[in-house]
C-alpha cells in the first residue's frame, strides 16, 4: 500500500453495550484462532463494532477505517465491469465460490499495524486488548482491487493450461465453462488446486453444477439469463434511497436492454444537495420510467450465445 502520510491516525474506540461487547470478544477470539489478527501496541487505532445478522442469528465484526482510507492513495479498479454472461455458450458452466477471499490474503507486514483495533472492558474494569490485522481487512478501500489482483495471479496457471476453458473471475466469485463435460470437469480440477497452491479455499457447500445456477445476480439456465431479483424497491425518501436503487438497475441494465436514455427522469433526481440523507422524492416522470424497469425485469431476458452462429 502507497500511503499519505506516516503520521499514525487514532480514532477511539466508542462504549459498546454489554451484549455487542461479549460477541465482539468472541469473534476477536475466533480471528486470533484463525491466524487473521495478533495482539499489537501500535500508535494507530481505529474503532469496532458488531452487527447481529438475523438470517443467520449471527454477529459480524465490522472495521470502521474511514480515517484510514483517507491516507491511503487509491489503487483503482483492475476490473471496472462485469462480464456478460450472455458470451457464455450455451450448456457450458459451473460456479466455484472463493471462501472470505478478503481473510484468505496477507498484509504486507509493513501495512500491518496500521489496521488496528481497541477492544474495551465493562466500565474500564482493565486496559485495552489491542488487536492488529494480518490479512486483508474488509473496510479498507483497496481491499478489492487487491483481492481481484490476488485471485487472477492464483488462476493464471489454470488459464494457461486450459485455454479452451472459458474461466471468468469477479472477486471471489468463479465460473467455468467448457464445451464438454470432461474439458469443465478438467479446468475444475486445476483452478480449485491453483486456488489452494495460493492459499484461498473453495466454499465446497457453494459449488453449483447443475441447472439452474445463479451468478452474479443472476439465475442462468442451459440457455437464458435472469436476474435473481425481479422487484425493485422504489420507495425512495433521501439520496441514499437514490443511489441504492440506480445501483441495482445499472446492475442489469445493459444485459436486458434498458437505455440511459430511459433512465434519464431517474437520474435528474440526483442533482441538488449532495448529502446522502438529503429528501428526494419520485416524480411523475420518474415513476413512469421505473415503470418500465420494473416491466423490463419481470419480461425480458437475455440468452447465451450459440458458437455456431456469428456475434
Amino acid at each position: 500500500l502507497s500511503w499519505k502520510t506516516n503520521n499514525p491516525v487514532w480514532v477511539g474506540q466508542w462504549p459498546l453495550e454489554k451484549m455487542k461487547l461479549s460477541a465482539l470478544k468472541e469473534l476477536v477470539k475466533e480471528q486470533l484462532q484463525r491466524g487473521h489478527i495478533k495482539e499489537t501496541n501500535s500508535p494507530w487505532n481505529s474503532p469496532v463494532f458488531v452487527i447481529h445478522k438475523k438470517a443467520s442469528d449471527s454477529w459480524r465484526l465490522l472495521h470502521d477505517l474511514r480515517r484510514i482510507n483517507e491516507v491511503i492513495e487509491n489503487m483503482g479498479p483492475l476490473q471496472p465491469g462485469l462480464p456478460s454472461l450472455s458470451m457464455i455458450p450455451r450448456g457450458w458452466p459451473l460456479i466455484i465460490d472463493l471462501k472470505v477471499c478478503f481473510f484468505n490474503i496477507p498484509l504486507h507486514p509493513k501495512d500491518a499495524p496500521r489496521f488496528t483495533f481497541s477492544v474495551p472492558s465493562i466500565n474500564r474494569q482493565e486496559p485495552l486488548r489491542r488487536y492488529h490485522w494480518l490479512t486483508l481487512p474488509q473496510g479498507m478501500k483497496n481491499s478489492p482491487t487487491i483481492c481481484q489482483w490476488f485471485v487472477a495471479q492464483a488462476l493464471f496457471p489454470a488459464r494457461q493450461k486450459h485455454p479452451q476453458a472459458m474461466i471468468l473471475h469477479y472477486m471471489d466469485d468463479l465460473l467455468i465453462a467448457a464445451a464438454t463435460q470432461k474439458e469443465v470437469e478438467e479446468a475444475r480440477g486445476s483452478v480449485i488446486t491453483a486456488v489452494q497452491d495460493a492459499g484461498l479455499e473453495v466454499s465446497t457447500s457453494k459449488v453449483q453444477e447443475t441447472s439452474p445456477c445463479k451468478y452474479l445476480g443472476w439465475r442462468m439456465t442451459e440457455q437464458s439469463i435472469r436476474p435473481q431479483k425481479i422487484q425493485l424497491r422504489t420507495e425512495i425518501n433521501t439520496l441514499q434511497d437514490l443511489q441504492q436503487l440506480l445501483g441495482e438497475i445499472n446492475w442489469v441494465r445493459a444485459t436486458l436492454g434498458i437505455t440511459n436514455d430511459e433512465l434519464v427522469p431517474v437520474f435528474d433526481l440526483l442533482r441538488g444537495d449532495c448529502d446522502i440523507t438529503s429528501l428526494r422524492s419520485l416524480t411523475p416522470e420518474a415513476q413512469k420510467a421505473l415503470e418500465k424497469v420494473t416491466k423490463a425485469l419481470q419480461q425480458r431476458q437475455a440468452h447465451q450465445c450459440v458458437e455456431s452462429l456469428p456475434f
